[in-house]
Order: C-alpha cells, then sequence, then structure tokens
C-alpha cells in the first residue's frame, strides 16, 4: 500500500529557528497507528526560502533549543 499522505496525522509541531535554519520537532501518527517523533532540517536558500535539509549531527546551541519541544512533544505521545 502506497504512502497516503490523508492518513498522515500532525498531533504536534514545534520549530526553533534562527536567521540560517530552522528545527522542527513534531509528532505524527499515520492511519491511527503509533505515534512517532519526527525531527526535520530546513535552511535557507539565496532568496531566503527555508528547504529541506539532512538533520544530521547537531550543535550544542540547537540541542538545547529544540529540548524544551522535545520533552513537550513527548507529553503528546
Amino acid at each position: 500500500m502506497p504512502y497516503d499522505s490523508n492518513l498522515d496525522q500532525n498531533l504536534f509541531s514545534k520549530a526553533w529557528e534562527t536567521d540560517e535554519l530552522k528545527i522542527t520537532v513534531s509528532v505524527f501518527s499515520y492511519n491511527n497507528g503509533s505515534k512517532k517523533l519526527q525531527i526535520s532540517r530546513e535552511t535557507k536558500d539565496s532568496n531566503g526560502n527555508f528547504r529541506f535539509a539532512k538533520l544530521g549531527r547537531m550543535l550544542k546551541e540547537e540541542v538545547e533549543g529544540i529540548l524544551p519541544f522535545i520533552q513537550e512533544a513527548l507529553q503528546n505521545m
């Protein structure tokens, strides 16, 4: 069965943002299944628009910025 975006529910989402990037912490449930945490990174391109980027490794500042969001997300799981 292929992925159906209509079955993907965003139950929680908060973003930590700087001038150059945005890291979003979300909780999703697909087809009323298990709740799962998702962390994604977006960076600004030369036009100032955000575009998806690999999360990869994080700086201490980034972890400290999203840690309260992760703790809040846990309450929604």
